[in-house]
């Protein structure tokens, strides 16, 4: 529940001030986030601009306007989400071999190719190729950039790194709804070159600064390098850290990933057994939560349904809507620390769920209305304010769950899957709001209605609360075949012997504690740790 304290083992002081050096890193390893909100925001805006659909759409003599071809607005969309699922699939196999930064490194360079095609061409085939390409480096950047913010974050701020990451993204949206909003009136292919170009900033600045960041020592101590560990962890930490918390964090990572290592031969099959294959169910799970939602469509065509539901000036409202975003995750900042995951799950989803049935049921009763166009306007608002409050958590729930040497195929996967459900939304909606389909416009909120509500009830009953524990401790957990409703009040004592044995005299005193803690669990009736 909201507010209760979480016993966690997490050595660390538990503060914000100790850990600004960590938490510019992850913000450094998470820049081309930025990249993903420009591209839902600009290429949605694309499909509204005269200069854009002289190239790439027809004049509707019918309607007396500019219109896109359904197909050729499905591809274009859609083949950007169809490349994040390849990309997001080898996330596994690349990273387990050549770690967490190098893969985003080739993100940045398979970034600038696709660009470049997309700024140059006037044929679709070479636009669909492209927007596949970028799909490739956004799925990296992702990826990648969130397995690192999982593995370097201390335990109680990884909630506040992946509200840096969710505010990247949205940022990422307004700027490309405000550049669309400049330059959509340009008669000429300027008016979405302008856009595409700004495509280039946020991943050279990640190119250059990807030097100064240290691989994850988790992935390293996976490699068995553990000086190299050792050596990335202290680069990751203030200089003044106290050596004692420093040794005991260090200690409870190499002891817990040898740990969790033990017996594996084939990670890719051990994801699916024992005690890791609901691990792996469950992280597939809450990271497709953002498909669930609906956001594929409200967020990829705000503009495009903006327009077609006769909302005056769709560039300015888009912005307006865009901005709601950023706010939903500003405001998530002052409760990430204190609320439980499956609260800010729960919360969100219904939220998500109850502005996707509003201006359905607007457009039931009033079709084409200026009431009907109004209940739109402030349904795609209030959806964004409650999906960015909820988005990044679900990412970050998702990272948590598998150990220290699956984890990039786990996350791998579950990206990968829930790609192909976006990519399943963004290729089925125009069937559903363009006029020259079947026209639903915001009738096609009920669906979405539905698997919020679907999503409501499975957090309720199987979704773990992992709220400031480490990553060690989660893998206890796990291990301790723990029901949900049991993961927030265990003490995890395992990964507290871990630590204890780098502390000295003050591990003595947490090794009693510990076996204190065996005897608390006993008595509520959880499971004995050993």
């Amino acid at each position: 529940m909201a507010g209760g304290a979480v016993i966690s083992a997490n050595p660390l002081k538990l503060d914000l001030r100790s850990h600004l050096k960590c938490l510019l890193m992850c913000f450094v390893a998470t820049i081309s986030t930025f990249q993903y909100g420009l591209d839902y925001a600009v290429i949605g805006g694309f499909l509204s601009m005269p200069g854009f659909l002289k190239v790439y759409g027809y004049y509707d003599e019918k309607r007396g306007t500019w219109n896109i071809d359904p197909t050729v607005q499905q591809l274009i969309s859609s083949l950007m989400v169809i490349g994040t699922f390849f990309s997001s699939l080898m996330v596994g196999p690349f990273s387990q071999r050549f770690g967490r930064r190098m893969g985003l490194w080739c993100a940045t360079i398979v970034n600038f190719v696709a660009t470049g095609i997309m700024l140059g061409t006037t044929s679709k085939a070479a636009l669909y190729f492209a927007r596949f390409l970028l799909g490739i480096s956004v799925g990296w950047f992702l990826t990648f950039s969130q397995v690192y913010v999982h593995e370097v974050a201390p335990a109680h701020l990884r909630g506040i790194a992946f509200a840096v990451y969710q505010t990247q993204l949205s940022t990422g949206s307004v700027v490309g709804a405000v550049l669309d909003y400049a330059t959509h009136k340009l008669p000429d292919r300027r008016a979405y070159q302008i856009p595409l170009a700004v495509m280039y900033a946020a991943p050279a600045i990640q190119f250059i600064c990807l030097f100064w960041l240290p691989e994850t020592p988790r992935w390293l101590m996976v490699q068995k390098k553990e000086e190299e560990a050792e050596a990335a962890l202290r680069r990751l930490r203030n200089a003044n850290i106290d050596e004692s918390e420093f040794q005991a964090e260090y200690n409870e990572i190499r002891e817990g990933t040898l740990r969790q290592m033990e017996g594996s031969k084939a990670v890719w099959a051990d994801i699916w057994k024992g005690t890791h294959r609901r691990r792996t169910l469950l992280a597939i799970a809450v990271i497709c939560f953002h498909a669930g939602t609906g956001s594929s469509w409200v967020v990829y065509y705000t503009t495009y349904y903006l327009e077609k539901a006769k909302v005056s000036d769709p560039f300015a409202y888009s912005i307006l809507t865009t901005c709601c975003g950023i706010l939903g995750v500003l405001f998530s900042f002052f409760y990430v620390r204190k609320i439980d995951r499956r609260d800010i799950m729960l919360y969100g989803l219904l939220g998500c769920g109850l502005f996707q049935l509003m201006p359905a049921v607007a457009w039931t009763c009033a079709p084409n209305s200026q009431a009907a166009a109004n209940a739109v306007v402030a349904s795609v608002a209030l959806f964004k304010f409650a999906y960015t409050t909820l988005g990044p958590y679900a990412w970050l729930i998702g990272g948590e769950y598998p150990n220290n040497q699956q984890r990039g195929y786990v996350f791998g996967i579950a990206s990968a899957l829930n790609f192909l459900l976006t990519w399943l939304g963004t290729f089925t909606a125009p069937f559903f709001i363009n006029p020259a389909a079947l026209g639903w416009n915001a009738q096609y909120g009920y669906i979405w209605f539905g698997s919020n509500i679907i999503m409501v009830v499975f957090t309720f009953f199987f979704l773990p609360e992992t709220r400031d524990r480490t990553l060690e401790e989660i893998h206890e957990m796990f291990e301790a075949k723990l029901p949900a409703r049991k993961f927030k009040g265990y003490v995890c004592v395992g990964v507290e012997s871990m630590a204890a044995k780098a502390t000295g005299k003050e591990g003595d005193a947490l090794l009693a504690d510990a076996a204190h803690d065996r005897l608390q669990n006993w008595a509520i009736g959880l499971p004995r740790s050993t």
